[in-house]
């Protein structure tokens, strides 16, 4: 897993653990394992949240764990180009290469540690596929990618595209070393991540240490959610058990707690999990395939502009 880290955690700035005696511990309300699917051209993903009421969601409204998957050659696959309006798509890679192109000009290529934050908005087209290279090798490839809501009053807004290089992630170390923390966006303990965001929310890829336990920080007015990408161990005060491929659904408090087993398997050399909070929305959400809108007639009119060309037209060169 070479997203990126440091060699000596105890180098980087440190997050100040929440005194118990004036801090709030986060219960666990629910553990949920991800189902398993293909996405795309057919590249594997397990849906992280499918299994959560979206009531805890908001302002999330999913996300794909890709891979992990060791491709031979030939078989590494994308997507073809399709269609979003209403929300913005955050993909992080952590193995592998992806590169991305949309009909507003945006576009680039992603690798390892890297992330994309694309705010769909008014609407475009967009394809991900992987380089000729790694078609032609093989090779390993896992990500990330996650969906965030727009407020009805932000909707509508110009497309952007954002490159959050992996050398600008910031890194954090718990106060003992025990986690490397990579804050890709938001606030955590005063130190800001580099994505900027129209929705607030926070998005932290925690690497915690065989028998570590972390105790963070957590805006008492943002959900908190946790997910466990490889390798296992236990949420909240309670020691709650989830491992690779399950969601948390924190309850209220102001800290969150999060513990890695003693023993990992042999392909894990930590607890990798990502950590997600965000200010809920608090609207209704109309939901249809690439399309987050706030009501039935909006997403009618999503699939009409879409059908009339108005959200963008696929560039000439790859027609």
């Amino acid at each position: 897993m070479p997203a990126v880290t440091v060699e000596n955690p105890l180098t980087l700035p440190r997050v100040t653990t929440p005194d118990p005696v004036h801090s709030t511990a986060r219960p666990v309300l629910t553990v949920a394992t991800a189902p398993e699917g293909y996405e795309g051209e057919g590249f594997p993903v397990r849906r992280a949240f499918a299994k959560i009421n979206t009531k805890f969601l908001d302002p999330f409204i999913m996300m794909d764990q890709m891979g992990e998957v060791d491709y031979a050659a030939g078989e590494p696959k994308g997507t073809p180009w399709h269609p979003h309006r209403g929300f913005e798509t955050v993909t992080y890679i952590i193995d592998g290469t992806f590169i991305h192109r949309d009909s507003h000009g945006g576009g680039g290529v992603i690798t390892d540690g890297d992330t994309q934050w694309m705010t769909a908005g008014s609407g475009l087209l967009h394809i991900e596929t992987p380089p000729e290279s790694l078609v032609k090798s093989g090779g390993l490839f896992h990500g990330l990618q996650l969906w965030v809501n727009l407020p009805a009053s932000d909707k509508m807004i110009a497309p952007k595209y954002q490159d959050i290089r992996a050398g600008n992630v910031k890194l954090l170390s718990t106060a003992d070393g025990g986690a490397l923390l990579r804050v890709i966006a938001g606030e955590l303990d005063g130190h800001q991540g580099p994505g900027a965001t129209h929705t607030p929310i926070t998005m932290i890829h925690a690497s915690i240490n065989p028998g570590a336990q972390i105790t963070l920080p957590w805006r008492s007015d943002f959900n908190a959610l946790a997910y466990g990408l490889a390798g296992n161990g236990s949420a909240g005060a309670e020691h709650r058990p989830f491992h690779r491929g399950q969601a948390v659904v924190f309850g209220d408090g102001d800290s969150i707690t999060l513990r890695a087993d003693e023993k990992q398997d042999s392909r894990d050399n930590n607890f990798e999990v990502v950590l997600l909070g965000g200010l809920p929305i608090r609207e209704p959400v109309a939901h249809y395939g690439p399309f987050v809108m706030n009501s039935h007639r909006e997403l009618q009119q999503a699939m009409e502009d879409f059908q009339a060309g108005r959200l963008g037209t696929i560039p000439a060169d790859e027609n």
